[in-house]
């Protein structure tokens, strides 16, 4: 995935033969029906478990008044979930060829980020990164078993460009190993410089052959992972309202919340379906941007889920913050959300002044919610609506106006 040329054509999705091992070839581009496997769902759900631990900390760090060192913390570990994640999802496009040792290798990846999700808390309350390091080993060795498997089958380019992912992923792994041994104020700049590193590591692989991902298919791999981290916010807030209720809070002060924190992730799921962005990725350079910009998607998606469980806890008197720095936690990671799927989703097809303001100007609204003490949720849940509405009317004028319904550019 990177701004190289196209690929030279890849074999096509004929059947594969039967039996538990194959080789490790590429599969064609131009497959037809390419969806996600049951083992890529799999995937995703695991992987959404040390998302939800990134969000637990998270929650707690902004609760206690810390949301800076929270906040950095958390861009550190979400960037480890959400880079593993995209080698495997990229990987998998190319080179998926579903035999029994790949699920193995497969599942070992799933293993890794069991470990690093269960290191996630050590990695925020004591700075140690130790375990997170550990499963992300895990993850990152199998990803390069995997690349030395695709490798042995490949000749030419495309074996140079398997090797060099391989020996990248590995050195890039040994450079994370500063988060454990060098002292705590060195750590950020460790972070900084490795996640460039690891960043140019497709680059350098592909300089001479693009691996042939799929289009469709992973628009759709990154639509899912966008579902199942929107699920967890609400999940997130749901668990976060019932502990409330629990300890005898008033529905009335939670119902702004809860609502409003409803009405954020339905327009949220709503505007970044509202386009078909796999047509987009028909060229290397968009889909390098595309892909990568994601790690803001994902990260403002889940940090939603964790903003609304900061503002249960501070309307219920349990955080100790102001009602300005709870609303701000649900406010701009929303508001940064819509911005970044503008950018790399909406703007592509918006037609006219009108419509491409409508995300922008949206996200500047919610930012200002901010300033309205108990129900800067409930208000920014309706400016996130009325956003989706403006969309569609927009839209359907568009599209009357033309003659033609339905060849407008998509609503949200």
């Amino acid at each position: 995935m990177t701004p190289s040329s196209a690929p030279p054509p890849a074999p096509s999705g004929a059947p594969r033969p039967p039996g538990p091992l194959r080789r490790l070839t590429a599969r064609g581009r131009e497959e037809a029906h390419r969806v996600a496997s049951p083992l890529e769902l799999f995937f995703d759900l695991c992987f959404v478990v040390a998302v939800a631990q990134a969000g637990v900390q998270l929650v707690h760090a902004v609760a206690e008044g810390h949301a800076g060192t929270g906040i950095l913390d958390y861009a550190m570990v979400f960037y480890a979930i959400w880079w593993a994640w995209m080698n495997f999802t990229w990987f998998a496009s190319a080179y998926d060829n579903d035999d029994a040792l790949y699920r193995v290798v497969t599942l070992v990846q799933i293993a890794g980020v069991l470990v690093l999700a269960a290191g996630v808390s050590r990695a925020f309350t004591d700075r140690d990164f130790l375990l997170v390091w550990l499963g992300y080993a895990i993850m990152r060795l199998a990803m390069v078993w995997q690349w030395l498997r695709a490798a042995r089958s490949a000749g030419g380019t495309e074996r140079t460009t398997a090797l060099r992912y391989a020996g990248g992923v590995l050195l890039c792994q040994a450079g994370w190993l500063g988060l454990v041994l060098l002292p705590e104020p060195a750590r950020p700049w460790v972070f900084l410089v490795m996640a460039l590193v690891e960043l140019c590591v497709p680059l350098y692989a592909e300089r001479q052959r693009m691996t042939p991902w799929h289009p469709h298919h992973i628009a759709e791999r990154y639509g899912l992972f966008t579902i199942i981290v929107l699920g967890e916010t609400i999940a997130a807030a749901t668990v976060a309202v019932k502990s409330a209720l629990a300890e005898r809070s008033t529905p009335a002060e939670l119902l702004p919340i809860a609502a409003g924190g409803l009405l954020i992730v339905f327009a949220a799921w709503w505007i970044y379906f509202a386009v078909p962005i796999h047509g987009h990725l028909r060229s290397s350079r968009r889909a390098f941007v595309w892909g990568y910009g994601h790690y803001v998607v994902f990260a403002s998606a889940a940090a939603v889920g964790a903003g609304l469980e900061v503002a249960v806890e501070q309307a219920t008197g349990k955080a100790h913050i102001s009602t300005l720095a709870a609303s701000a936690a649900v406010t701009l990671p929303t508001a940064l959300y819509l911005l970044t799927v503008w950018a790399l989703h909406s703007r592509h097809f918006k037609v006219g002044l009108a419509q491409q303001l409508v995300l922008p100007v949206t996200a500047l609204l919610v930012i200002c919610c901010t300033f309205l003490g108990d129900w800067a949720v409930f208000a920014a849940g309706l400016v996130s609506a009325a956003s989706v509405v403006t969309g569609v009317a927009l839209t359907a004028r568009t599209a009357a106006g033309e003659g033609r319904p339905g060849t407008a550019a998509p609503a949200g």
